[in-house]
């Protein structure tokens, strides 16, 4: 019997977010266990709809940090794809901010040498703003394929994006 690797899918409080269910089905399909982590901004995005989620990717949906004695409710990770990334998370990563347990996961993954991937989704002034570069720069330095220009995720002009043409592919073949 061949069992799926487990993918943790880190969603961020972007439009793309309000289409997870496109991106885990996605990654069913190449043959990921997903699990969905959420930052608390997504969660609220989301609200009611996580228990649809939960029971299309057969795990609990995630967004806090368990209590000290909890036992975790989610298989360990073999890889890590966040997307949506926000500019937000992108630099709070990149400087080992973890007051979330989507950041948690994430920074703690650079350590464990995880293969992880980040596929952006943000408007061309956010895009313009000098911390992204720097950011950017050094996720990618720590082995994080960011997926942002060329091949990857195109910023838009700022309120102008679209869910809809999220490149959920894109990520997913930059998976190992």
């Amino acid at each position: 019997m061949t069992t799926s690797r487990v993918l943790y899918l880190v969603a961020c409080a972007a439009p793309p977010a309000q289409r997870i269910g496109t991106g885990i089905e996605k990654a069913q399909a190449a043959g990921w266990d997903v699990c969905l982590v959420l930052t608390p901004s997504a969660a609220r995005w989301l609200g009611a709809e996580q228990e649809e989620l939960a029971a299309l990717t057969g795990h609990p949906v995630r967004s806090r940090y368990k209590l000290p004695g909890q036992p975790d409710v989610l298989p360990p990770p073999e890889a890590i794809l966040v997307a949506p990334a926000t500019f937000n998370t992108l630099n709070k990563w990149a400087q080992g901010i973890a007051d979330t347990l989507a950041l948690g996961l994430v920074t703690e993954a650079i350590g464990l040498r995880l293969p992880v991937v980040a596929l952006p989704y943000l408007n061309s002034a956010q895009a313009g703003h000098p911390a992204l570069d720097r950011s950017v720069a050094f996720l990618r330095s720590c082995g994080v394929t960011v997926l942002l220009g060329g091949d990857g995720f195109v910023p838009h002009a700022p309120k102008n994006g679209s869910a809809d043409t999220y490149p959920w592919e894109v990520a997913l073949a930059a998976l190992p």
